[in-house]
């Protein structure tokens, strides 16, 4: 690497290192704005396509949580960063096919996926396999979309039920993306709603251009990709 080169990765980490300062602090206002503590809400880096040389400056900077889409992203270049950063909670945020449960079990701190009964039995058996138990969120299809994942609104009870009575799985949070186009806050609440009707505390929702809204609306974990890392190249 030459001189410029060493002068544009150290551009690229300051740069990095000043847009996690402002999530940061936007989370911070919001949460101050409807009277929560900030250190009640974690910010998940949302990971996908990032390498390890964009990653390292967060992890340095103090920012351990992180999200990825795809189990065979994650296992290509995870199990060297926690190697060196074992504090790090990795999160499954993308649609997790069954017969890649083993390797999410074994892989991530928190899967935010749950949607389905064939699922739910997968990671069921896998958990017994492994002895390692991820943290389960169930995702909810909030705008009941028909081309997306997760549960529909007037399903989740009954989902909810089946995960613990029939799988023995222990369901800690919820998720959900709305609809693009449509008003976040509506999607928001509703989640907020069915946590609270099932005693569930953590509430993954809000993403770089609604988090904050997210926050005011119970959100525990927000899911910042873009605003971290500026816009993706495509893959």
């Amino acid at each position: 690497m030459n001189q410029s080169d060493d002068h544009g990765a150290e551009s690229e980490s300051d740069a990095l290192l000043m847009r996690l300062k402002a999530v940061r602090e936007n989370i911070a206002r919001a949460a101050l704005s409807c009277g929560r503590d900030p250190d009640s809400v974690t910010l998940v880096a949302a990971s996908k396509t990032q390498d390890g040389q964009a990653i390292a400056p967060l992890i340095k900077a103090g920012q351990i949580v992180f999200g990825e889409n795809r189990v065979q992203e994650a296992q290509s270049k995870w199990p060297a960063l926690r190697a060196l950063n074992p504090s790090v909670e990795l999160r499954l945020i993308g649609p997790l096919q069954s017969n890649k449960t083993r390797d999410a079990v074994s892989l991530f701190d928190v899967i935010e996926t749950l949607d389905r009964p064939s699922l739910a039995r997968a990671l069921a058996s896998e958990i017994q396999r492994q002895g390692r138990q991820p943290r389960l969120y169930v995702e909810v299809n909030t705008g009941a979309e028909p081309q997306k994942a997760g549960v529909l609104p007037g399903e989740i009870d009954g989902f909810l039920l089946a995960c613990r009575a029939d799988f023995g799985l222990a369901v800690t949070g919820l998720m959900c993306v709305p609809p693009v186009g449509e008003q976040a806050s509506p999607h928001f609440a509703l989640l907020a709603k069915i946590a609270s009707r099932h005693g569930l505390r953590e509430l993954s929702m809000g993403m770089s251009t609604d988090y904050p809204l997210a926050i005011q609306l119970g959100a525990t974990h927000v899911r910042v990709g873009t605003a971290l890392f500026g816009s993706r190249s495509q893959r």
